[in-house]
C-alpha cells in the first residue's frame, strides 16, 4: 500500500506519539474558540507552521468542527505549493499518511470522484516534501479519530477557485460529512523573508499583520476567493493562496455567505508571550471557519 511518510515531525511537531499527543492536548487547551461558531462549518482555514507557533490556531480550527460536528467522515484538505510547481491541482489518491499517531486513510473514493472532474490530477510525488498538510493531520487523528482524508497541493493560481468549486458540489451530493481545510500562512515579513515594504521595526511588523495581513482575512471572510488570489500575487500576505481560496470557494458553493476569523497572531507576537524574546521578521497566522 502506498504510505506517505512524515518529513517534519521531530521538527515543526513531535515526532513521538506521547509527546505530540501532549502537544496536541496543550494546542487545544490555548486554542479553545472564543466566539460564536456558525451552526454547521463545512470549512476552515489554518495556520502550517510549527506547533510552538501556529498550533493553538490549528487547533482552534479543529476543535470548533469539533464543537458543531462530532463525527467527520473525510477532511479534504487543500495545502500550499511550496515545493510544487505544476499548474494543476494534485491529489494524493491512494493509500494512507503515516504520523507519530499512526496511520490515517486517504479517501480513495473521493479522490476518485475529484479527479473525474478533472479539476486535479493525480499526484502522489508532489506531496513528498511538502509539510503544510502533514501538520494538520495529527489534530484530525486526535479530535477525528475515525475519519479519512484526502490531500491536495493546491497551486496560487484560478484552478484552485475551480477545484474548491467542484469539490463543493461533490461534497452536496454526499450523504457523509466532509469538511475542507484550507492551509496557509500569512505574511512573511522581514530580511530573513527578502520582503520589507516598510523597512524594519515594530511599525513594519505592525503593518505587516494589521494591514497586509488584514486585507486577505477580510477577502476570507467575505468569501472572495479571486480577490485573495489577486491580493496574494501583488501584496505578498498568503504563502498558500491557493489552499485558502479552494477552502472559500468549497464554502460559497456549500451555501456559506461568510466566514468566522476565530484568531489573529504572528511569529514575532507568539515568541514575545512564550519566550520574551522579539525578532526582526514575522509570520502571520490565522484561524478561520466557515
Amino acid at each position: 500500500m502506498q504510505t506517505r511518510k512524515p518529513i517534519v515531525a521531530g521538527q515543526f511537531y513531535p515526532g513521538q506519539r506521547r509527546s505530540c499527543l501532549d502537544e496536541i492536548n496543550e494546542c487545544l487547551l490555548e486554542g479553545k474558540p472564543a466566539k460564536s461558531l456558525p451552526e454547521t462549518i463545512v470549512a476552515g482555514i489554518v495556520p502550517h507552521a510549527g506547533w510552538t507557533f501556529s498550533g493553538s490556531l490549528a487547533a482552534m480550527v479543529f476543535s470548533a468542527i469539533k464543537q458543531r460536528h462530532d463525527k467527520v467522515d473525510t477532511f479534504v484538505i487543500f495545502g500550499a505549493a511550496h515545493g510544487y510547481y505544476g499548474a494543476s491541482p494534485a491529489v494524493y489518491n491512494k493509500g494512507c499518511w503515516l504520523t507519530p499517531l499512526g496511520e490515517v486513510a486517504v479517501d480513495e473514493e473521493l479522490a476518485d470522484i475529484v479527479l473525474k472532474t478533472d479539476a486535479a490530477v493525480a499526484d502522489a510525488s508532489a506531496h513528498q516534501d511538502e509539510h503544510s498538510i502533514e501538520v494538520q493531520v495529527p489534530f484530525i487523528q486526535r479530535l477525528f479519530a475515525d475519519a479519512k482524508i484526502l490531500p491536495i497541493l493546491t497551486p496560487p493560481n484560478e484552478l484552485s477557485i475551480s477545484l474548491g468549486e467542484e469539490v463543493g458540489n461533490i461534497i452536496s451530493q454526499q450523504q457523509k460529512k466532509i469538511v475542507c481545510i484550507g492551509s496557509t500562512d500569512l505574511t512573511h515579513y522581514g530580511p530573513r523573508y527578502g520582503f520589507t515594504p516598510k523597512g524594519a521595526g515594530a511599525n513594519a511588523l505592525q503593518w505587516a499583520s494589521k494591514v497586509n495581513d488584514k486585507e486577505f482575512i477580510d477577502f476570507a471572510v467575505k468569501l472572495q476567493p479571486q480577490e485573495m488570489l489577486a491580493s496574494a500575487a501583488e501584496n505578498l500576505n498568503a504563502c498558500g493562496p491557493g489552499a485558502a481560496a479552494a477552502a472559500v470557494a468549497a464554502a460559497k458553493k456549500l451555501g456559506k455567505t461568510k466566514g468566522v476569523l476565530l484568531a489573529h497572531t504572528n511569529s514575532n507576537k507568539v515568541m514575545l508571550e512564550k519566550m520574551g524574546a522579539s525578532s526582526a521578521d514575522a509570520v502571520g497566522y490565522a484561524a478561520i471557519v466557515f
